[in-house]
């Protein structure tokens, strides 16, 4: 779809299932069970959507999915969906290829959001899926990868990152980044430290890619916070901060984890209280 001068396609890397509970926090099962109802294992159905941002010679990727270099049991785990188009396919379905992608930006480094920053090539070496990318990362977020903590030690693998630092093909920012004109990383801490959202300025008209700050178009209700935020009551004022911005801009949202409703726009229902509304023509997308 067009978004003033950037050209924006959605993508993904197959959809896995993560514990509703945990996904949902506080907000008590017979609420979130009603737009996310659970599998027997009390796992909901995710999505891995990320967005292809062009401008002229331009071609930024936001966010890489889970990647293909987990074993059969990781995958069970998160119940990865069984025979799905993966990211590099879908990157060559909307007529790219993967020479063409000139950015690389990352909103954190927990594996489902990085996972095709590398991949194996014949000889079994870890080298850039994106060849002549430069990979954006958060300076904190690195630092943390790198020395994480016990609780979400789990959602970091070295292989998704190490290999592009030594490679060279790493940039560093602080608390925003602008890759190209128009395309913005802006901190936006909670889910953990140094997490960022991704604004983009088409001119007259604005997208955010809300990675896991508002994860699923069922998650834009204030208090509806994953058990998985290091920071809970950060994320509740960051929710508060951005939906603001984005109700009183009618701004595009990227859901990258609801495989349902990837993107949409945001009503204030009641002060403080917000719906989000679904972009018909991208959820007909992501039910194929």
């Amino acid at each position: 779809m067009r978004l003033g001068r950037f050209d924006l396609t959605l993508v993904n890397d197959g959809g896995f299932r993560l514990d509703g509970g945990a996904m949902f926090g506080v907000v008590p099962r017979p609420l979130w069970s009603k737009p996310k109802p659970p599998d027997e294992r009390n796992r909901i159905r995710m999505g891995t959507n990320s967005l292809l941002v062009a401008s002229g010679k331009e071609l930024v990727l936001v966010d890489t999915g889970i990647g293909d270099k987990h074993d059969a049991q990781f995958a069970d785990n998160y119940g990865f969906e069984a025979g799905a188009r993966r990211l590099p396919e879908l990157v060559r379905a909307a007529g790219y290829e993967l020479g063409d992608v000139t950015h690389v930006l990352l909103t954190h480094l927990h594996f489902d959001h990085c996972g095709w920053n590398t991949r194996r090539d014949t000889g079994g070496n870890l080298v850039p899926t994106f060849p002549r990318a430069r990979y954006w990362i958060s300076r904190g977020e690195l630092e943390h990868a790198r020395q994480p903590n016990e609780r979400d030690r789990v959602s970091y693998f070295v292989d998704n990152w190490e290999p592009l630092l030594a490679a060279g093909r790493v940039e560093l920012f602080g608390d925003s980044a602008t890759v190209v004109a128009g395309v913005t990383a802006v901190k936006a801490p909670g889910h953990n430290a140094d997490m960022c959202v991704v604004e983009i300025d088409g001119g007259e008209e604005k997208a955010v890619f809300l990675a896991d700050l508002v994860p699923t178009a069922a998650h834009v209700p204030v208090p509806w916070i994953m058990s998985y935020d290091l920071y809970p009551m950060q994320t509740l004022e960051s929710k508060k901060l951005w939906l603001r911005r984005i109700v009183a801009g009618n701004w595009l949202c990227i859901f990258q984890h609801d495989p349902d409703v990837p993107a949409g726009h945001v009503l204030e229902e009641k002060p403080g209280r917000y719906k989000a509304v679904p972009l018909p023509e991208l959820a007909a997308l992501a039910a194929r």
